[in-house]
């Protein structure tokens, strides 16, 4: 019984892994999401694919999966990987700042969007019990999916996030309502709601208070021993205990996991814990989605293939409406990131199966209407990835192509200089290019700003740079120079790790918000990052300077040495990131001494 139970475990992780050696690199290679390909294994290796003839020729068994409920903890854990990263990606800082998209845009999409779902799904003869289960669940679009389309930084990235986010919280009172509306359901279902809120608050709260004191002395031995596999042991240690603690209290494992990531992001350690668990989040992430596919059972879609796609395009339409309307009301969006956006979350969620599942528990609907449903949803996560670049090309056609005539790659005859962002400091640096007749085009992802400066004469094109396609159509590797001025760090810094890796001889100046943040673009393989910090206190100690009398050339002499001196010292910074703390916090404590108080 071991032998077989073995051998059938080694043929399932066989299975998995060469999906994931396969699908990633060929997907890729003709610039198709995986999510399909996964997904598209799941049915190729499930019971309804080649797993339905195992029994009659053995050897499909080493090409299929035999235990569907065994990979199922794995597919767990790949989503709470994949929202651990997302929190590494974020600060309380930012979370705060999107509290309105949160609790405002993403409530009223929640919320409205079950309404519409569960109203026509009544009109069709559904009880009333039945169909608000049946909206809630409907309601609720795919973390896992979506956000791995379009990250966390850029405007559709961040109102997609604010949704999500709201929508992962949601779901234990949704639950817990689901229990209130049962026919037969025993005991007080509010009090219960009421005690869980309680006590998940406190173990939030006593992670956030824990999280602040131990995780950053936890981390600075992981960093001593100068090993990746005790930072990825005690990365995994921190997410699986904050999951584990809030499972515990009657929340989402998942939030936990958002956590545990945003307590380590406010370390400095977030860099490395986010490159030694990728390879886990990867995995994971294509685990669930193979499962996903599945539970698709291609004779009943073949049979039913009327009636499911109906009620797919009746979902999709209606949360695509709901959703614009919204983001466009409430949110103050453009249109084109309106359209972008609710055609991104039209689709079901992964959430879904499970609050379909707790209502047929409950006896809000019947187990073969959840079945019905449940194909619904997986067909809707299949086509998530289409949606998006269906999303991406409205976007476009919305806010037209951006160009007004602009190669968007630097001429193959002439190099130029990209700038990304084209703010006030953006702007400061394209008018100094043009000064000195150096070619450059500029790129930023509002349109109103891209389209004031085009009707001034700049060279301008509009366009998001965290999106890799995008970046791939820059032709970076026949620019003259990479000039990044957007006030956001973390994608600063990303933006120059993964420009070096391509671009490894092209100059990339990066504008950094102090020194530490300078250190970092240095690290991650900038070849100048400019601290406004610092900057600023050069600029006023020359203008001290000159007013007291000095000679403007021994000034600017002394200013370009002391800035010379300061650049030295961040890059040696950024050279010992990886060195004992003691030894760095002196550095980061002299070069603390060069910043104006008004930066602390």
């Amino acid at each position: 019984m071991s032998t077989e139970f073995s051998a059938s475990g080694l043929s399932d992780a066989l299975v998995v892994l060469g999906a994931a050696g396969i699908v990633i690199p060929t997907f890729a290679r003709v610039r198709i999401s995986p999510v399909i390909g996964f997904i598209l294994v799941g049915i190729l290796v499930g019971p309804s694919g080649l797993g339905a003839m195992a029994a009659e020729t053995p050897w499909l068994r080493f090409l299929t999966i035999s235990n569907p409920e065994a990979i199922e903890p794995f597919a767990e854990l790949g989503i709470i990987m994949l929202l651990f990263a997302i929190g590494l990606e974020l600060s309380f800082r930012r979370l705060w700042g999107m509290r309105r998209l949160v609790f405002g845009v993403g409530a009223a999409e929640l919320v409205f969007g079950a309404a519409l779902i569960g109203v026509s799904i009544h009109l069709l003869g559904t009880s009333w019990t039945g169909s608000i289960a049946l909206g809630l669940a409907l309601a609720l679009s795919s973390t896992a999916v979506v956000l791995p389309l379009v990250g966390t930084s850029s405007p559709v990235g961040r109102s997609a996030f604010a949704m999500l986010l709201f929508e992962d919280l949601a779901i234990v009172p949704i639950i817990f309502g689901l229990g209130a509306l049962a026919p037969r359901q025993q005991g007080d279902p509010v009090s219960g709601l009421v005690t869980t809120l309680i006590v998940g608050g406190a173990v939030v709260v006593a992670m956030l208070v824990l999280g602040r004191i131990l995780l950053p002395r936890l981390f600075a031995q992981a960093a001593r021993t100068k090993s990746p596999e005790m930072f990825l042991s005690i990365s995994l240690l921190v997410v699986i205990t904050a999951s584990l603690a809030t499972a515990a209290a009657g929340l989402s494992p998942i939030v936990g996991a958002l956590i545990a990531g945003i307590l380590i992001a406010e370390t400095e350690y977030h860099g490395e814990v986010e490159i030694v668990t990728a390879p886990f989040r990867g995995l994971g992430l294509g685990v669930f989605l193979i499962s996903v596919g599945m539970s698709l059972d291609l004779r009943f879609i073949l049979g039913a293939w009327p009636q499911l796609l109906l009620a797919l395009v009746g979902v999709m339409l209606a949360k695509t409406a709901v959703t614009a309307f919204l983001l466009m009301r409430l949110g103050g969006s453009r249109r084109a990131v309106a359209a972008e956006v609710s055609l991104l979350m039209a689709s079901p969620s992964e959430t879904t199966l499970i609050v379909l599942a707790a209502a047929a528990a409950a006896g809000l609907i019947g187990r073969d209407i959840a079945g019905f449903w449940q194909i619904v949803t997986a067909m809707g996560l299949t086509l998530t990835p289409l949606l998006a670049k269906l999303g991406r090309f409205a976007g476009r056609q919305i806010e037209g192509d951006g160009g007004g005539g602009i190669s968007l790659a630097p001429s193959r005859e002439e190099p130029r200089a990209v700038i990304l962002g084209f703010g006030r400091v953006g702007r400061l640096v394209a008018e100094m290019l043009s000064v000195h007749g150096r070619p450059y085009v500029a790129i930023d992802s509002n349109i109103d700003a891209v389209t004031a400066a085009r009707r001034e004469g700049f060279p301008m094109i509009f366009g998001d740079a965290s999106r890799p396609d995008f970046l791939d159509r820059l032709n970076l590797g026949h620019a003259s120079a990479l000039i990044l001025t957007m006030d956001d760090p973390v994608q600063v810094v990303r933006l120059v790790r993964k420009v070096r890796s391509w671009c490894p001889g092209l100059t990339i100046v990066a504008r950094a918000r102090d020194a530490e943040h300078a250190a970092e673009l240095y690290k991650a393989g900038a070849s100048d990052a400019v601290p406004e910090t610092l900057e600023s206190s050069l600029q006023l100690s020359e203008a001290v300077l000159v007013d007291l009398g000095i000679a403007m050339g021994p000034v600017i002499a002394s200013i370009h040495e002391k800035r010379a001196e300061l650049r030295q010292q961040i890059m040696e910074m950024g050279q010992m990131a990886e060195a004992p703390p003691q030894r760095g916090q002196r550095l980061r404590d002299r070069l603390g001494k060069n910043e104006p108080e008004v930066a602390a």
